[in-house]
Order: structure tokens, then sequence, then C-alpha cells
């Protein structure tokens, strides 16, 4: 049974008009008609009453119309699963900021040369909204923090130590065994990327029963930088994100292992890896692998 007869078929009931079902169509009246005709002898019935230009439907095609609705209906839905399953030209990325802008920048060239074809969507947002897109299909894979949920899987793929950083001019003096309740006298700026579990730094004050000064809360890493460079501030930030301040002294590190050693990990997340070739997923955790080994040599 040819599907695009039934459609016709259907498209007849719909505009009560062979004519207007072939336009509607664009197909010649002559070639719906033969749709219509072969559609009869298969099904060995006859489906319209024809009157000169006019078509009602007969009692056996009232009785085919039901059918012929959910054969189409089932055919467009098989066809829109295959499609989505298939291997497509463009790859829809949702990220952090922060991943974006590092690993990512490293990552993406190196993709594009192993795969030419593809073509690349960034998306930046909360784990939350990223989780949405991931669950709605609007993105193909997620690098974000850890999550939870039925029919999403998680695969860890990088991890970048959270440091404690301030000015080199800021006025706190270090010590070697600094307490928490030296730390919560001192100004901080949150930097909320959607990447860490804040709940440790909570804690290592909690343990203290202090609190900790939190000025300021931002989810753009430049803005906690800035804020660093008052000189009056001080955040926990990914290594990556202040390497170079590092290196060139403007910024110092505040050793707090004793206290916390946290670290900001981050998870391909993914509802089905079937929409994308096996190779690439490869290549992704290769990259990474790639990546952690280049920062861990410059540390």
């Amino acid at each position: 049974m040819n599907i695009d007869h039934i459609e016709a078929f259907l498209y007849v009931v719909h505009y009560k008009s062979i004519h207007k079902a072939a336009n509607a169509l664009f197909l010649s009246q002559p070639t719906v008609t033969a749709r219509i005709k072969s559609l009869e002898r298969e099904l060995n019935v006859e489906l319209f009453h024809r009157d000169g230009r006019s078509v009602i439907l007969s009692d056996k095609g009232k009785d085919f119309v039901p059918f012929a609705t959910q054969i189409v209906q089932t055919f467009q839905q098989g066809k829109k699963q295959l499609e989505e399953t298939q291997e497509s030209d463009e790859v829809c990325i949702g990220t952090n900021g922060v991943t974006a802008q590092y690993f990512l920048a490293y990552a993406l060239p190196k993709w594009k040369n192993d795969f030419p074809h593809l073509r690349f969507q960034i998306i930046t947002g909360s784990t939350a909204v990223i989780l949405e897109k991931l669950q709605s299909h609007q993105i193909h894979l997620g690098l974000i923090q850890y999550v939870h949920r039925e029919g999403i899987c998680n695969e860890l793929l990088l991890s970048n130590a959270v440091k404690l950083v301030m000015h080199h001019e800021h006025p706190f003096k270090q010590q070697k065994q600094i307490k928490a309740k030296e730390l919560a006298q001192q100004k901080m700026v949150f930097f909320e990327c959607g990447a860490f579990d804040w709940n440790y730094v909570h804690k290592m004050f909690e343990v203290e029963g202090v609190t900790a000064n939190i000025e300021v809360r931002t989810d753009h890493l430049e803005v906690a930088k800035e804020f660093i460079r008052t000189k009056e501030y001080m955040s926990f930030l990914p290594h990556l994100c202040v390497k170079k301040e590092l290196e060139s002294g403007e910024f110092v590190e505040i050793d707090v292992k004793h206290l916390l050693d946290m670290n900001q990990h981050i998870f391909l997340t993914y509802k089905n890896k079937e929409t994308l070739a096996p190779a690439f997923w490869k290549t992704i955790v290769e990259t990474a692998v790639q990546f952690e080994s280049i920062q861990e040599n410059l540390n």
C-alpha cells in the first residue's frame, strides 16, 4: 500500500475536491485521480461517488478514514524519529560560560579538523537551563555539572581545581594554617557559574560556627575578577580562569587545602548517543584528556 495514495485520499476527504487537493499537494489533478483509483483497486472498494466534478465520500470511504489517518500519522512519527537519530551536520552544545571559554575554545578547532562537515552551535546557561534544552531535544549534549534525572546520562569529562584568590595588594596577610573564622571576616564575591557545589564552601565556615561574608554574587567571570582587582575582595574561582593572573602575580592564591579541596566537575551529559556519530563522542573524551594533560604540564 502506497503512503502517497493514502495521503491523497485524506486530502480529497479534507478538501471535498480533487482539484483543491491537487493544489494543496502541488500535484496535477490527473495524478491525484490516478492515486485514488489505485487505492480503490487495492482495497477493492469505491471510496468516493463521482458526480461530475464533485466527489462524495462513500460509506466504505467513511469507514476507511480513521485507518488511513492512523497509517499516515504513524508513518510521519516514524519518519521524524529516524530523522532525529540520523547524524546531524550541526552539533548543538549547551554549557556554562567557563567551559565554553576555556575548554571549547581549545576543543572545537580540533573537532572541526577531524569532522570538517560539522557545524557547531554553543548555547551557554545555567545547569537548569541546559538540562531543559537537553530534555526538549534543543541540544545534542551538555557540558554541565552532574544532574540526576531519569533518562539523562552523565559521564565525568573534566575536573578543574577551584582556588581561593585575591589581589596581590589585598591587605589580608596569609598565614600557613589559616582558619575559616579569619576568612569569614573578609569580603567575598561568589562566582556562580552553575558548576560548583557551594555547599562545601558554606560547610567549611559552618564547622567553626561562622558565616562567609558574601557581599556580591555574580554569574559573570570578568565581573568577579574586577571585584578582586579592587583589592578588597577574594573569591573562589576555577584555576583555568585565573591561571594567567596567578602566573603574572596580579592575583595570589590563598592556601585553604587544609580546610577545603574543591574541584569543578564537568560532565558530558546526554539523552541519546545515537544522535551523533560514535567517532565524535570518542573524540570529545580524547580531547578532554589531552586538555587536562596540557594544563597539568603547565602547572
